[in-house]
């Protein structure tokens, strides 16, 4: 299976919780993985903020995945959902909108921790 992992899923198997336990198996199984640029930076921004080894958040992220750049097709389809999605739910970033095109332009399953993914096709909520 093809897993794009969301910067929630990292966070969580980062810091080694519960959540973090289950993308840690995914990660052991024969999947291919795959993040987006933005991801890492969010991931980054976030470890820095705790005060974290953000070199080795980015030294595991890359070495766990294939990293995948965005097109100019997907970064518009992004912003034309991302522009829906924001009438609808305050919360839906822009981050979550590529995540959301890339995810379905590769025929990825999502791995989040967040239930604003819910409602698209392919995803696993940890």
């Amino acid at each position: 299976m093809k897993y794009l992992v969301d910067s929630s899923a990292w966070i969580e198997y980062l810091e080694g919780s519960t959540k973090g336990e289950k993308v840690n198996e995914i990660l052991k199984e024969d999947h291919e993985i795959i993040v987006l640029p933005i991801n890492i930076a969010e991931v980054i921004s976030y470890i820095s903020r705790k005060e974290g080894n953000s070199d080795l958040a980015y030294d595991v992220i890359i070495k766990n995945s294939k990293q995948f750049n965005i097109t100019p097709k997907i970064a518009k389809e992004a912003g034309l959902l991302h522009s829906k999605m924001k009438e609808e739910k305050q919360g839906f970033s822009l981050a979550d909108a590529f995540i959301a095109i890339t995810a379905k332009s590769l025929s990825a399953n999502i791995l989040t921790k967040d239930n604003h993914f819910k409602q698209f096709k392919e995803v696993t909520i940890l």
